[in-house]
């Protein structure tokens, strides 16, 4: 992950994050069971709701079916770039 973002997209990075772990918990979802329902590394969706990582389209998209989402939710609106 490049280390010199602009701030819109490390927010970015950081509110998908939050939000795909709110989704998890009220999925009844722990990172583990997570893990192995996508296929996508415990250890990177700790990062990913870390806001640490930038997931792939395709981890999105099998995060997403995962939770019974949308992936647009999982997406969101980009904060505003400055």
């Amino acid at each position: 992950m490049p280390r010199d973002d602009p701030d819109w997209i490390i927010e970015w990075r950081r509110e998908l994050g939050e939000r795909i772990a709110d989704l998890r918990a009220a999925a009844h979802h722990t990172q583990e069971s997570l893990s192995e329902a996508t296929g996508v590394s415990r250890a990177h969706i700790q990062r990913i709701e870390r806001g640490t990582s930038d997931p792939r389209f395709g981890d999105l998209l099998r995060i997403a079916a995962a939770l019974d989402e949308n992936v647009t939710v999982l997406i969101g609106s980009p904060p505003t770039q400055r």
